[in-house]
């Protein structure tokens, strides 16, 4: 079996994990608060993530000469972008559908290069401004504009891809001065998580019974979408490039909107089916025209 096989399937996997893990997000706020749902979600992808930390990365991070101030302030900031892009999602569950949650977060995809250039003056491939113009569209034809609700939902889900958004361009920029994907991976959990718990405690009602009732949803959105479905990012990306991977992850919005459709009865009318295909057009586009062109430069 070949590595590149493998890397796709961890990929698919993971956008299967993190898709369908909406639906636990979703239904898990039936006796707890979204601060609540996500510091508990957080903190059991943590411990999902310690014990691979101690087998295969802490022993070796004990024999590197680290500049832990840096690494820790890399893990604070990655840790808020990882709590806010969790907490905006979770929150526009609360006004939106799954379908339009989902699929605007994949908007991260188009973002990243718009945020890598004015951060870090990286240049801009063309292809991300039709990509942009065709998400507005989408975004049009998804959300119920006549519905305060529902654009309130979608517009918090917007804010909350700019954070998945920066949160990948600096997990990039962190990985090439600390090459220690599963120990950032825990450990950002960790912090975000604390960053999600001192909401929770102080506008919303804790406690172990009320989390309890809600087991399985945070179970799933914990250990399988927080904590598997990081490892089997960090595996399809050893083997994938990060354009094709950004490709295979958008999926997740696919599987999102077909798992409400099927477990929540959301239906999807011939609108939001038309929206959610640009949106993926859009997204896919963006990464196959810079790998395209290139070919065709270098041809």
């Amino acid at each position: 079996m070949s590595k590149n096989f493998i890397a796709l399937t961890c990929a698919i996997s993971c956008s299967f994990l993190w898709g369908t893990a909406f639906i636990a997000q979703d239904t898990g706020m039936d006796y707890i608060g979204p601060w609540t749902f996500s510091a508990a979600r957080l903190t059991l992808g943590f411990f999902a993530l310690l014990p691979f930390f101690f087998i295969f990365e802490f022993n070796k991070i004990k024999k590197e000469r680290l500049n832990y101030k840096i690494i820790l302030g890399y893990m604070i900031l990655l840790g808020f972008f990882l709590a806010s892009g969790n907490i905006f999602q979770q929150i526009s569950l609360l006004y939106t559908d799954v379908a339009n949650s989902a699929v605007f977060t994949v908007l991260y995809v188009v973002i990243v290069p718009v945020l890598a250039y004015f951060l870090f003056s990286k240049k801009i491939h063309k292809s991300v401004w039709p990509s942009v113009l065709m998400c507005l569209i989408g975004g049009l034809l998804l959300s119920e504009l006549d519905n305060l609700r529902v654009r309130i939902g979608d517009s918090l889900v917007v804010i909350g891809a700019i954070f998945w958004a920066l949160h990948i361009v600096y997990v990039s920029k962190f990985l090439k001065i600390f090459n220690f994907p599963i120990t950032i991976a825990a450990f950002q959990c960790l912090i975000a998580s604390i960053f999600s718990a001192v909401p929770a405690f102080s506008f919303e009602f804790v406690s172990l019974k009320l989390l309890s009732l809600e087991a399985t949803e945070l179970i799933y959105a914990g250990v399988l979408s927080s904590g598997i479905a990081f490892l089997l990012q960090i595996i399809a990306l050893q083997h994938l490039s990060p354009a094709p991977a950004a490709i295979i992850f958008s999926l997740e919005g696919v599987f999102a909107s077909i798992a409400a459709w099927i477990l929540l009865d959301q239906y999807l009318n011939e609108f939001k089916i038309l929206g959610i295909l640009i949106i993926l057009f859009a997204v896919i586009f963006s990464q196959l025209a810079p790998i395209y062109g290139k070919k065709s430069y270098e041809n």
